[in-house]
């Protein structure tokens, strides 16, 4: 059984290099011409491209092998008033990002912000989901990145769980088959459990992503070893391994809020477990604020604790 570690979005490791500069519409609107408006958005997008660049050229050198790229790559690109073409301008950049993802054999994907609601009773809601989720889809065009996948949760709750659910399959129903391909639905910590996501994943042939953290604060009493082996059997049909995330509570057991790093114990228990239920591949998204010095410190610690684990380079193990 090997697993991958990965972090999200920004390398603390790097300083201030980041792929998530914005360009608010505010400010944009302040801008006097088209012409200097579009300088702008050139000037930003150029900026966190060649940031990205420079992350993932970081990543291969310390042996990262999945990384969570940033929502915000490209500034007001799905804003209904602005929809700039940026593939004008930078499709051969992000070829050339794509190219670099693809020669290393790196696992990248996104993870849409939580105001994309697929089930949500509001049209318009689901309307601008639509449009977010066709534009990061857009987005693996342009890398060329047949193996992009966009994370994103169930989402409302109103009228019930069931009836929620049941409008989250019927809605999706009339999103392009390129999205659905796409996604991979994630349990949350307020309202649907890892049994209930993963039902929703059954009937919607769709692969689920288990986040520990939001499972140990949100559960109807199952505990992880009844629903591992389902979770990951979801992945069946696909050519990735199964993808987990995991995060540790920030000041108390159920906090939702993250902590800076991962509770060592804890991982190390998930993975046993991990072992005894499943015995397969996977990757692990850590989800901590101190991100890329979290992974590798998690590492660090994991050596004291599990000395017989095979650590094969700086963020892969084989057990």
């Amino acid at each position: 059984m090997k697993i991958r570690l990965g972090y999200v979005a920004i390398a603390l490791n790097l300083g201030k290099v980041t792929s998530s500069s914005t360009l608010t519409y505010s400010r944009y609107t302040k801008i006097n011409s088209k012409d200097e408006r579009l300088k702008k958005l050139k000037e930003v997008t150029y900026s966190n491209i060649k940031a990205l660049e420079t992350i993932l050229n970081y990543n291969i050198e310390n042996n990262i092998h999945f990384y969570r790229i940033t929502s915000n790559l490209i500034p007001l690109a799905t804003h209904p008033d602005v929809l700039w073409d940026y593939k004008k301008y930078f499709s051969k950049d992000l070829k050339y990002i794509g190219n670099i993802i693809k020669d290393n054999h790196m696992r990248v994907d996104f993870h849409p912000d939580q105001f994309n609601v697929i089930n949500s009773l509001r049209d318009d809601v689901v309307k601008n989901t639509l449009r977010n989720l066709e534009f990061q889809a857009g987005l693996f065009h342009s890398l060329d990145y047949s193996e992009g996948k966009l994370v994103i949760h169930t989402g409302s709750g109103q009228g019930g769980k069931e009836k929620s659910i049941d409008k989250f399959i019927n809605n999706l129903k009339i999103f392009p088959e390129d999205i659905r391909n796409k996604l991979i639905i994630e349990n949350d910590d307020k309202v649907f459990t890892a049994k209930d996501v993963l039902d929703l994943c059954k009937r919607a042939n769709l692969p689920m992503v288990l986040d520990v953290h939001h499972h140990d604060c949100k559960n109807d009493g199952e505990q992880l070893g009844d629903v591992l082996e389902d979770v990951f059997n979801t992945w069946k049909n696909e050519s990735l391994p199964p993808k987990i995330h995991f995060s540790s509570p920030r000041e108390f057991e159920k906090d939702k809020k993250h902590a800076d790093y991962i509770d060592v114990e804890r991982f190390a228990q998930f993975l046993d477990l991990a072992k005894i239920k499943a015995d397969r591949d996977f990757d692990v998204m850590i989800e901590a604020k101190q991100k890329d010095l979290a992974l590798f410190k998690l590492v660090k610690d994991l050596k004291q604790i599990r000395p017989k684990y095979k650590y094969i380079d700086e963020t892969t193990i084989e057990i």
